[in-house]
């Protein structure tokens, strides 16, 4: 099968229309998380529009984990570009992206001046983020860090990242991860995959690699030398889109420490957004609009959203052109695999901190909490019953009434 399937128009606005159609559809429809988004992505872009067969959707998949950034959101943008080029991935990602923006930046707006550390629903908020990334946590750790080197990785991670929070920490624990899988986990090669064109050339995909590094670089210094919110929001942003592996659960602990010291949002608001996103369709990183909206308005909203996902973009048309040279690639196969363990482990650290220290207090927390996460597990009810329970329970906590 070629890149873009059997079914592609041969008109180029009828090709962007058609990717902006599905990817909107997806980013109205797509609950549940990255995961649950990679499910829904291989129904809609394998099964049904046969744009890519199945070995080469998987191999997307490892590929995009594997870099920083929004994982689910960057294997939409590769989709996108396979399909149709640059404009094709620009397309695919604001179809995505575009629904959950507007909602988490409308939410942050309408709690403007709302005295959210007495809101009782937005405690309810924080306990759904508890069970959420719990869920994450078993579910990630049940795939990725399955046996005993794998696991032991990811507690290893765990530790460290509690132990010595930073920024800093966390990039050198994906680091030594990459490069113990390299050597711990490297895999023989299986048989070569059929190539899949790609409409990115090699040059612009290091001038895309260059320009992320520059931007990596430029911003920090920029905001030094010429303070203001926008550039302050821009580097804040920017640098968590750049610097974060395993998707939105794991952007969690780095967005905090940006945000929250800085006085943006407070400590309450921070964690009641993240709640609410769980209740919206599309990619939790559009939780930088809501943090955006909350710090500077809808300006706020649009630039934080850009800057957090603009990394990711980057990385993936960087790393296109050289993909059908990656993929059967045995030791970037255990790379891959390290760096997913230990992905595991930096979310089981954010879920005590910040989420469990700032919303489980008291017994009737831990068991509404529990509540939660049982309808998450085990009666599989959709992320937005689960945030409206939420939302209900601590209401009713904070009269008393449970």
């Amino acid at each position: 099968m070629n890149s873009a399937g059997s079914s592609r128009p041969r008109n180029g606005f009828l090709r962007l229309l058609d990717i902006g159609v599905a990817s909107a559809k997806l980013g109205l429809t797509s609950f549940g998380g990255p995961v649950a988004h990679l499910g829904y992505f291989r129904d809609e872009y394998v099964v049904k529009r046969k744009w890519l067969d199945e070995r080469g959707y998987a191999d997307l998949v490892a590929l995009c984990q594997f870099l920083p950034g929004p994982a689910s959101s960057q294997v939409g943008i590769g989709l996108g570009i396979i399909r149709s080029g640059l404009l094709g991935g620009v397309v695919a990602w604001l179809g995505f992206t575009l629904p959950s923006a507007l909602a988490m930046a409308l939410f942050a707006l309408a709690l403007h001046g709302t005295p959210v550390a007495q809101a009782g629903w937005l405690h309810g908020l924080k306990l759904v983020a508890v069970a959420i990334v719990a869920q994450a946590v078993l579910g990630m750790g049940r795939s990725l860090a399955s046996d005993r080197p794998r696991a032991t990785l990811a507690v290893a991670a765990a530790a460290f990242a509690l132990l010595a929070p930073s920024a800093v920490t966390q990039v050198a624990l994906i680091a030594a991860a990459g490069l113990f899988g390299a050597w711990r986990f490297r895999r023989t090669a299986e048989a070569q995959p059929e190539p899949v064109r790609v409409p990115v050339g090699r040059t612009a995909g290091v001038i895309s690699l260059a320009l992320f590094a520059a931007l990596l670089v430029a911003l920090p210094l920029l905001r030094q030398t010429a303070p203001g919110m926008g550039l302050t929001l821009a580097d804040s942003f920017y640098r968590a889109g750049a610097l974060v592996f395993g998707g939105g659960h794991v952007v969690l602990p780095m967005l905090e420490r940006e945000i929250v010291p800085a006085g943006w949002v407070s400590p309450e608001t921070f964690l009641a957004g993240y709640g609410a996103a769980q209740a919206v369709p599309g990619p939790l990183f559009t939780f930088a609009a809501y943090l955006g909206a909350a710090a500077a308005g809808g300006a706020g909203a649009a630039l934080a959203t850009a800057a957090v996902f603009l990394p990711g973009f980057l990385l993936v048309v960087g790393a296109l052109p050289f993909w059908n040279a990656l993929r059967t690639h045995a030791r970037m196969q255990g790379a891959l695999t390290g760096i997913n363990a230990a992905v595991v482990g930096l979310l089981l650290a954010a879920l005590y901190d910040p989420i469990w220290t700032s919303a489980v207090r008291t017994p009737a927390d831990f068991a509404a909490a529990a509540v939660l996460f049982g309808l998450l597990v085990f009666w599989k009810l959709p992320p937005w019953a689960v945030v409206l329970t939420g939302a209900f329970l601590g209401w009713a906590l904070s009269l008393g009434l449970v």
